[in-house]
């Protein structure tokens, strides 16, 4: 087997996965593309993930294995960059899987464009693997820096999550993940595509990805998720700065993001002090700047919604709008 030139450093975070893990980590092992350093990150499990770690290590040399107390999705992803040593990483969930000729064509890809960052679909699939939905492109492209930012400010081609996505170590190796956050991937994504002067689109979809009923994302809706909206103030803040002319659908995006929210803990009947946590933030994003962004449409419901913020949510849910 041919070993490229470029190593590639796959860091998978893992805990209590063990129903899963064996699947993954074998899907990394058999990739055409052979010159990889896979970082295993037990992020304290408590099943037999440690032990299923240490065995596979056994079996392949460019196994690394890190035992850690338990710190969360986001320092176990910190864990695994602080001691990659690629030119490129990747990262996996530990629950799901990757197509054998996976990395030997996003690479190449990576060649041919000259990218920094390179992406391609996912198939959403059942445990049993059955197609759920598949997300991907209509054709492949290279964005630049706005272009990039736009289409993950609008989650239109690019999407947040990094798991699905090559980088450049130089890239992102002093962009850390924020601990103890949900929607870990929010806060860290902007900062990413700010950087990347070149992002490579792929329409095949390499990566399979496991809806699990007892995920993370899975769970009913919680107050956690509003960190949501902290990630997306924050990138509203970032792109004023870098790309000032994006600030206007930064903007827009954030204050859909609060609609939504709002909608969604009503639905689960969220105590009062979680709705007025969602109302408070409104006020953060200039309302001139988000209805000058907005179409037509949009700017009914944003001028109810700026007005009677909890009204607008019970109108939008009876109506099934937005959910």
């Amino acid at each position: 087997m041919k070993c490229e030139k470029s190593l590639i450093s796959i860091i998978v975070p893992i805990y209590n996965v063990e129903a899963y893990l064996d699947k993954c980590v074998a899907s990394l092992i058999q990739q055409t593309y052979c010159h990889l350093e896979i970082i295993l990150v037990d992020d304290g499990s408590l099943d037999d993930c440690p032990q299923m770690c240490d065995d596979w290590a056994k079996k392949d040399s460019r196994i690394k294995v890190i035992h850690k107390q338990n710190g969360g999705l986001s320092d176990a992803r910190n864990a695994g960059m602080s001691v990659a040593t690629g030119e490129w990483i990747a990262f996996i969930d530990s629950d799901d899987w990757i197509e054998n000729d996976a990395f030997e064509k996003i690479y190449l890809r990576s060649q041919a464009d000259k990218s920094d960052v390179v992406s391609c679909g996912v198939k959403w699939v059942k445990e049993d693997d059955t197609l759920i939905n598949e997300v991907t492109v209509s054709q492949e492209e290279v964005l630049d820096t706005k272009s990039a930012m736009r289409e993950i400010i609008v989650d239109g081609k690019l999407k947040q999550h990094v798991w699905n996505k090559l980088y450049k170590r130089s890239l992102i190796a002093d962009i850390p993940f924020e601990k103890g956050k949900y929607h870990e991937d929010v806060f860290w994504s902007y900062q990413v595509f700010g950087r990347a002067k070149k992002v490579s689109l792929m329409t095949e979809s390499f990566y399979h990805y496991i809806q699990r009923s007892d995920s993370i994302m899975g769970e009913s809706y919680s107050p956690k998720r509003l960190d949501a909206l902290d990630a997306m103030y924050q990138r509203c803040e970032y792109v004023k700065e870098i790309i000032p002319n994006l600030y206007g659908e930064a903007s827009l995006g954030y204050i859909n993001s609060c609609m939504y929210h709002l909608q969604c803990a009503l639905l689960a009947k969220q105590p009062s002090n979680v709705l007025q946590n969602i109302v408070d933030r409104i006020p953060y994003c200039n309302k001139k700047t988000v209805i000058s962004s907005a179409s037509k449409k949009q700017r009914i419901w944003l001028n109810l919604f700026f007005r009677f913020p909890v009204m607008t949510a019970q109108l939008r849910n009876k109506l099934k709008v937005g959910i």
